[in-house]
Formats: structure tokens, C-alpha cells, sequence
């Protein structure tokens, strides 16, 4: 069922919050709409009230228990879209009516298109030929440019995730001595940092994948290894990727508590420089944190408000990610530490980010969402987080508007 953003509002603890998306079909366009109400005698038929007094015929209508909130239920209904200037009246009247305040979604014009967005995991296998990049295809200022055995070496991982399908096994791969090598080095150095930089979520899960998931020095992990662990923590699990994808594909595979990771990894003649994602910064950077329940569910929330968003939307909730799961900075007592993957995986700007030369703000997604960053230096400005529910509360409830998702 199509829902919506949620966001809790008022004292009392009611939660009512309202989505409006149009759905096309051959006869008519449709209305639909979510509200949650507080499990209390009476409140569905005052709601339905006002409905019957607006003269609106409900073509469906279906409740379940809230997913947010144990003491209420959502109402998901549909009208005609002829009815779309009596259901502005209906959500004023619900605003006045009903303690706790709507949050309305904006709506789409009738014609316009809500942009493709799964609705089932096995429907992530189409982002397989939609990436933008494929593996082998490297800038003229990449380490590996001229390395036409690396080249060939990063076509074989691509290739790998091309063919993947959701439900498969992912392959296993036999990483050269040269790729271990290349590992190592990261690896070794990171460690160092991570007790006095990295937040306590990652130093309490990095042990766990030491043990579990063959994380050391000398040897680079599986996806499926590392995929089965998560899933066994937080119901994450990864997916190989030919190369880069959209914000939006990116993004999506998020709502599902799919990310999508790269298997190859960087130019052996600068361990310590990657211009794009690799296995380095999957592994080292953002799986502890999928292994975190706040985070997971941080994370997948930034999916959700994906899902159907227009592209400037996007656009903003990707400027978002950017700054929180890549280069985010939280308060753990009176310290600040780490928990972004970019910086969880570079050894310089780990460093670089917590000395006073960088601008820190605290986290704001009005503010973050708009903010301009550079991709191939180091971030002159970081935001901090409260924490991981700080965060999520405020990406809830911040700016940019929420846009209608996809409840898992």
C-alpha cells in the first residue's frame, strides 16, 4: 500500500499526518490518502464526518496498526479525483478537528507523472544496466587509467554485478595478492584512528565483523558474508553494482535496506586516494553502521522519502545523505566523533575533520540540503548530529518537504 512521511506532532501524542498522490487509471485519476489517528472511541467516525459532510464518495478504505506508534491506527482512503477541491477542505477540517497537526505532501498536477519507483525488492534489478558509469570506464586522471590489467580486472567485478539477480548468491571473488596488498594498507591505517575518531556505534560493531566476517588485515571480506551478518542484525543486506548510480536508483535500494556495493578496489600506486566508491569505503566505511539499529533505520528512512519524489527533491535528499551517512559528525558526550563512510574511510580526512580548520554546524536539513560540497577535497564545512534519532527526527519533520514514498 502507497503510504506516507510520517511526522508525529502534538502533545497529546497523536499522530496524524496526510499524504495526497494522485494515481492514474483508464477511467479516472484517483485520490488517495493516509492519516493516523489515536485509538480512542469515536475518532474514525469523526474523521469519516468529514468526509459525508463534504460529499465525498470513499472508493476504498483500509486501517492497520501503526507502524510509529502502538496506541494508533492508519487510514489509508482513495476518492475520486473530481472530489480533489472537497479533500483540501476535508484535510482543514481534519486540522481543526482532530488534536495534532496534518502535514500535507505536495500533490502532483493532473498529467503529470509520478517518477518510476519499486515497489518490490526483486524490482531493484533493474537499476543493474542503469548505472552511469560502468566499472572499466575510468577519468583520464584516475591511477588506473593507463593500467590495462587493472582496467580488465575492474570490467571482471563489473561484470559480476551486472548479471547479478535479487535472491542470488553473490560471487565470491579471489582478490589478487596486489588487491590484499592495496587492503591492507587502508586497512592498517584506519584502525589506528578509529578508537579516538570513529563514533561508538562503529567501534563496537568493527570487532563483531573482525570475528564473523573475516575483516583483517590480509584479507578482503565477501559481500555475501558480510550481507548474511547484516541481514542477521538489522535486515540490511548488500548488492554488488556495476558502477555508479543515480541519486534516485541509489537511493531507492535504501527504502528496502539494500545497498548497493562495489567489489573492486582502488589503484594499488595510491591506497590512500580513491576518486570513486570502493571496496575500501564500503566495507570500512558504511557497513558497521548498517550493522546499528538507529542507523539502519536513519538510512533506510532517507530511502522512503525517495521513493515517487521529483527531481529536485532528490536532489536535496541526496545533498542530505551526503552530509549525514557520508561526512556526518555526531556528539557522543562531550566529544564529537565520526560515523560519515567517507570520512570512516580516508585516513586524511578523518583526521582533517575533527581539527579546527573545517567549519562544523549543527545538523539542520533546511540548511544542510542547499549547502554546496566539493567531491574531490576535503569538506570545508561539516554538520553534527545530536544523534542518530536526532538526526531521523529532524529529517522527518525539516526541510525539504517530505515526498511521497513507499512503506516497507
Amino acid at each position: 500500500m502507497d503510504a506516507a512521511f510520517r511526522k508525529k506532532n502534538g502533545e497529546n501524542g497523536t499522530q496524524c499526518s496526510m499524504y495526497l498522490e494522485e494515481q492514474t487509471s483508464k477511467a479516472a485519476g484517483v485520490l488517495s490518502c493516509i492519516f493516523s489517528l489515536k485509538e480512542e472511541v469515536g475518532a474514525l467516525a469523526k474523521a469519516l464526518r468529514l468526509f459525508e459532510d463534504k460529499g465525498i464518495n470513499l472508493k476504498h478504505i483500509e486501517s492497520r496498526p501503526s507502524r510509529m506508534n502502538k496506541e494508533e491506527y492508519e487510514f489509508f482512503v482513495s476518492v475520486d479525483m473530481a472530489c480533489a477541491k472537497a479533500l483540501d477542505e476535508v484535510i482543514d477540517g481534519l486540522r481543526a478537528e482532530i488534536s495534532g497537526n496534518i502535514h500535507e505532501l505536495s500533490r502532483n498536477k493532473l498529467g503529470d507523472k509520478v517518477p518510476w519507483f519499486p515497489r518490490q525488492i526483486q524490482e531493484l534489478d533493474r537499476f543493474a544496466n542503469q548505472i552511469l558509469s560502468y566499472g572499466s570506464e575510468l577519468d583520464s586522471d584516475h591511477p588506473g587509467f593507463t593500467d590495462q590489467v587493472y582496467r580488465a580486472r575492474r570490467k571482471e567485478f563489473a561484470d559480476i554485478a551486472f548479471n547479478y539477480k535479487h535472491g542470488q548468491v553473490i560471487p565470491r571473488v579471489e582478490y589478487t595478492e596486489d588487491e590484499r596488498n592495496t587492503w591492507g594498507v587502508v586497512y592498517k591505517e584506519l584502525k589506528t584512528l578509529y578508537p579516538t575518531h570513529a563514533c561508538r556505534e562503529h567501534n563496537r560493531v568493527f570487532p563483531l565483523l573482525e570475528k564473523y566476517c573475516g575483516y583483517r588485515h590480509d584479507n578482503i571480506p565477501q559481500l555475501e558474508d558480510i550481507s548474511r551478518y547484516l541481514q542477521s542484525c538489522t535486515g540490511f543486506r548488500l548488492r554488488p553494482v556495476a558502477g555508479l548510480l543515480s541519486s534516485r536508483d541509489f537511493l531507492a535500494g535504501l527504502a528496502f535496506r539494500v545497498f548497493h556495493s562495489t567489489q573492486y578496489i582502488r589503484h594499488g600506486s595510491k591506497p590512500m586516494y580513491t576518486p570513486e566508491p570502493d571496496i575500501c569505503h564500503e566495507l570500512l566505511g558504511h557497513v558497521p553502521l548498517f550493522a546499528d539499529p538507529a542507523f539502519a533505520q536513519f538510512s533506510q528512512e532517507i530511502g522512503l522519502a525517495s521513493l515517487g519524489a521529483p527531481d529536485d527533491y532528490i536532489e536535496k535528499l541526496a545533498t542530505v545523505y551526503w552530509f549525514t551517512v557520508e561526512f556526518g559528525l555526531c556528539k557522543q558526550g562531550s566529544e564529537i566523533r565520526a560515523y560519515g563512510a567517507g570520512l570512516l574511510s580516508s585516513f586524511g580526512e578523518l583526521q582533517y575533520c575533527l581539527t579546527d580548520e573545517p567549519k562544523i554546524m549543527p545538523f539542520d536539513p533546511e540548511k544542510t540540503s542547499v549547502t554546496k560540497y566539493p567531491i574531490t577535497e576535503f569538506q570545508p564545512i561539516y554538520f553534527v548530529a545530536e544523534s542518530f534519532e536526532d538526526a531521523k527526527q529532524k529529517v522527518r519533520g525539516g526541510s525539504p518537504p517530505p515526498s511521497p514514498g513507499r512503506s516497507l
